[in-house]
Protein backbone atom coordinates (compact mmCIF):
# COMPACT_ATOMS: atom_id res chain seq x y z
CA UNK A 1 0.00 0.00 0.00
CA UNK A 2 1.14 3.17 -0.80
CA UNK A 3 1.33 6.30 1.09
CA UNK A 4 -1.37 8.11 -1.07
CA UNK A 5 -3.63 4.81 -0.23
CA UNK A 6 -3.27 4.87 3.43
CA UNK A 7 -4.43 8.90 3.07
CA UNK A 8 -7.32 7.55 1.08
CA UNK A 9 -8.15 5.48 3.53
CA UNK A 10 -8.12 7.86 6.26
CA UNK A 11 -9.60 10.56 4.71
CA UNK A 12 -12.68 8.03 4.29
CA UNK A 13 -12.78 6.63 7.54
CA UNK A 14 -12.62 10.73 8.53
CA UNK A 15 -15.84 11.27 6.38
CA UNK A 16 -17.79 8.04 7.87
CA UNK A 17 -16.47 9.39 10.97
CA UNK A 18 -18.12 12.91 10.56
CA UNK A 19 -21.27 11.72 8.71
CA UNK A 20 -22.22 8.47 11.44
CA UNK A 21 -19.64 8.98 14.61
CA UNK A 22 -22.78 10.42 16.32
CA UNK A 23 -24.37 6.75 16.63
CA UNK A 24 -20.76 5.61 18.72
CA UNK A 25 -21.89 8.92 21.09
CA UNK A 26 -24.70 6.73 22.01
CA UNK A 27 -22.33 4.26 23.09
CA UNK A 28 -19.68 6.30 23.90
CA UNK A 29 -20.20 9.72 25.35
CA UNK A 30 -16.69 10.91 25.37
CA UNK A 31 -16.80 10.09 21.60
CA UNK A 32 -18.58 13.46 21.41
CA UNK A 33 -15.38 15.90 22.38
CA UNK A 34 -13.66 14.35 19.25
CA UNK A 35 -16.98 14.10 16.89
CA UNK A 36 -18.46 17.35 17.25
CA UNK A 37 -15.34 19.40 16.26
CA UNK A 38 -15.10 17.09 13.17
CA UNK A 39 -18.57 17.42 12.42
CA UNK A 40 -18.30 20.97 12.66
CA UNK A 41 -15.18 21.21 10.11
CA UNK A 42 -17.43 18.67 8.04
CA UNK A 43 -19.96 20.75 7.84
CA UNK A 44 -17.63 24.02 7.30
CA UNK A 45 -15.93 22.74 4.41
CA UNK A 46 -19.32 22.03 2.67
CA UNK A 47 -20.51 25.70 3.12
CA UNK A 48 -17.50 27.48 2.50
CA UNK A 49 -16.69 25.50 -0.88
CA UNK A 50 -13.21 24.36 0.71
CA UNK A 51 -10.71 21.40 -0.31
CA UNK A 52 -9.91 19.06 2.75
CA UNK A 53 -6.34 19.26 3.06
CA UNK A 54 -6.34 15.56 3.05
CA UNK A 55 -6.85 15.78 -0.66
CA UNK A 56 -4.12 18.18 -1.36
CA UNK A 57 -1.71 15.73 0.57
CA UNK A 58 -3.24 13.06 -1.55
CA UNK A 59 -2.66 14.69 -4.73
CA UNK A 60 0.68 15.55 -3.90
CA UNK A 61 1.27 11.79 -2.52
CA UNK A 62 -0.56 10.24 -5.88
CA UNK A 63 2.25 11.91 -7.76
CA UNK A 64 5.12 9.88 -6.55
CA UNK A 65 3.31 6.09 -6.41
CA UNK A 66 0.70 4.29 -8.11
CA UNK A 67 -2.57 3.35 -6.16
CA UNK A 68 -4.19 0.08 -5.35
CA UNK A 69 -6.66 -0.99 -7.69
CA UNK A 70 -9.30 -1.00 -4.57
CA UNK A 71 -8.60 2.29 -3.37
CA UNK A 72 -8.58 3.77 -7.13
CA UNK A 73 -11.89 1.72 -7.96
CA UNK A 74 -13.68 1.28 -4.79
CA UNK A 75 -12.78 4.46 -2.26
CA UNK A 76 -12.27 7.33 -4.82
CA UNK A 77 -15.46 7.09 -6.13
CA UNK A 78 -17.14 7.28 -2.84
CA UNK A 79 -15.03 10.54 -1.53
CA UNK A 80 -15.01 11.86 -5.18
CA UNK A 81 -18.28 11.44 -6.58
CA UNK A 82 -19.16 11.73 -10.38
CA UNK A 83 -21.12 14.89 -9.39
CA UNK A 84 -17.85 16.97 -8.70
CA UNK A 85 -16.87 15.70 -12.46
CA UNK A 86 -20.45 16.49 -14.09
CA UNK A 87 -20.18 19.77 -12.26
CA UNK A 88 -23.80 18.49 -10.52
CA UNK A 89 -21.73 19.24 -7.22
CA UNK A 90 -23.01 23.11 -7.12
CA UNK A 91 -22.59 25.14 -4.34
CA UNK A 92 -26.48 25.18 -3.45
CA UNK A 93 -25.72 21.01 -3.38
CA UNK A 94 -23.08 21.50 -0.87
CA UNK A 95 -24.87 23.98 1.75
CA UNK A 96 -27.32 21.14 1.20
CA UNK A 97 -25.31 18.24 2.06
CA UNK A 98 -24.07 20.55 5.16
CA UNK A 99 -27.36 21.11 6.18
CA UNK A 100 -28.31 17.05 5.81
CA UNK A 101 -24.99 16.36 8.09
CA UNK A 102 -25.94 18.75 11.02
CA UNK A 103 -29.80 17.73 10.75
CA UNK A 104 -28.48 14.32 11.01
CA UNK A 105 -26.59 14.68 13.49
CA UNK A 106 -28.17 16.69 15.26
CA UNK A 107 -31.11 14.01 15.59
CA UNK A 108 -28.46 11.57 17.09
CA UNK A 109 -27.47 13.82 19.32
CA UNK A 110 -30.93 14.50 20.60
CA UNK A 111 -31.43 11.16 20.88
CA UNK A 112 -28.22 10.51 23.17
CA UNK A 113 -29.28 13.34 25.10
CA UNK A 114 -32.80 11.80 26.26
CA UNK A 115 -30.97 8.64 26.85
CA UNK A 116 -28.74 10.10 29.28
CA UNK A 117 -30.70 12.02 31.13
CA UNK A 118 -33.55 8.66 30.82
CA UNK A 119 -30.68 7.13 32.51
CA UNK A 120 -30.06 9.83 35.40
CA UNK A 121 -34.00 9.17 36.27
Amino acid sequence: MSAADAVVLLHFGFIVFVAAGGLLVLWFPRVAWVHIPATVWGAAVQFGDWVCPLTYLENALRGDASGSRFIETTLMPLIYPDLLQDGLLTPAVRVALGVALLVLNAVIYTIAVLRWRARRR
